[in-house]
């Protein structure tokens, strides 16, 4: 059964917190504003954060400076995964991944189905890993964001979570780069 490991020191990890929204501000970001709180609850540091409109190049742009920062290991994003004409995150983000965490995108239509029922299939949720950076792609609800957090991100981000976590493989993300 996972658990934490409560004889290993915590490793906190650095996080970009990114909202798409065409209407609302850093403060009135619920969802963006619930991540950071999240996050920093456990013991990570959040180092940016940042709201754009629903294009799809500034959302790539932000997304590769934040994997081009070696101080942020997680950009966690919220918004824009939906269906609609404005809904760009996957389309923006995608291309940028060098490996697709795809059971991030199961597991989180398994927690949410739990919740909303069918309705999860109206969420493109995604993640992947670039340059040594997770990317998380989360819907804009904070109730989503929650449930990500709750149920998945808060133990993967945990170095202590065993039986593995994506924190004790972060080292090795690049790997392949090396000579």
């Amino acid at each position: 059964m996972p658990k934490i490991d409560e004889n290993r020191p915590f490793i906190a990890v650095h996080i970009a917190v990114l909202t798409m929204s065409d209407t609302r501000t850093l403060e009135e970001d619920t969802s963006g504003s619930l991540l950071v709180k999240l996050a920093s609850e456990a013991g990570h540091k959040v180092v940016d954060r940042a709201i754009l409109p629903d294009d799809t190049e500034k959302i790539a742009g932000q997304v590769k400076s934040w994997i081009e920062n070696r101080d942020i290991d997680v950009v966690l994003t919220t918004g824009g995964t939906g269906f609609t004409g404005r809904d760009v995150t996957p389309e923006a983000v995608k291309p940028l991944f060098e490996k697709e965490i795809d059971g991030f995108s199961a597991l989180f239509h398994q927690l949410s189905y739990a919740k909303v029922g069918t309705s999860t299939v109206q969420s493109r949720a995604c993640a992947g890993v670039a340059s040594g950076t997770y990317i998380f792609c989360m819907p804009g609800s904070p109730g989503a964001c929650r449930d990500a957090w709750d149920g998945i991100l808060k133990w993967q981000l945990d170095n202590r979570h065993r039986p593995c976590n994506f924190v004790e493989i972060m080292p090795r993300l690049e790997e392949h780069r090396q000579g």
